[in-house]
């Protein structure tokens, strides 16, 4: 059975007709001409399908298209014209200058959920290593992001040439940088 859906992707707002199966990374992809999120394993296990949904993290292979009918979809080719200056997004500017990505293959997925766990640890959520559960006296509440609760919360994807190092480097980057800073 197939359902005709809009999507509003990275800015533009998109319709298309799929089956009620389609997922939406394959609905991005195949469909609409979405490259940046990259199917990996297809089974949630990587994250190199991860976009911003709702401005929230999602893995794209793991949700059906259809059930985000008019939803905001972000991908890492989108960031910059949504939440950077200039058109590149200060994680995207990080990951180059620290060198961040080698074959660049999980890279917009990596700055996706990048992205996406740096608004959630704004926001005060935890994550499994955050010490101390009572609000903390940074602004509005934030989780402070120190290593381990970097590597906690991006856990979820992998690199497959080993430059966590210098993703690692990236994310402090852009945790040290001023807010509105690019």
């Amino acid at each position: 059975m197939e359902h005709r859906i809009t999507l509003r992707v990275d800015g533009t707002e998109r319709s298309v007709t799929v089956d009620v199966r389609t997922t939406l990374l394959d609905a991005l992809r195949e469909r609409l001409g979405v490259t940046s999120p990259k199917k990996g394993c297809d089974h949630g296990q990587c994250g190199a399908c991860t976009v911003l949904l709702e401005g929230r993290r999602q893995l794209s292979c793991l949700t059906f298209a259809v059930a985000h009918d008019g939803d905001r979809v972000i991908t890492a080719e989108g960031l910059g014209e949504a939440f950077g200056d200039g058109g590149v997004h200060p994680v995207q500017r990080a990951f180059i200058e620290q060198d961040g990505f080698q074959c660049g293959y999980c890279t917009p997925g990596q700055i996706c959920s990048a992205v996406g766990m740096l608004d959630e640890a704004e926001a005060g959520h935890p994550s499994h290593v955050t010490g101390d559960l009572t609000p903390p006296a940074t602004p509005g509440g934030a989780v402070p992001l120190d290593d381990e609760e970097i590597r906690e919360r991006m856990s979820g994807n992998l690199c497959r040439c080993g430059a966590y190092v210098n993703i690692l480097a990236a994310l402090r980057e852009t945790v040290a940088a001023p807010r509105g800073a690019s």
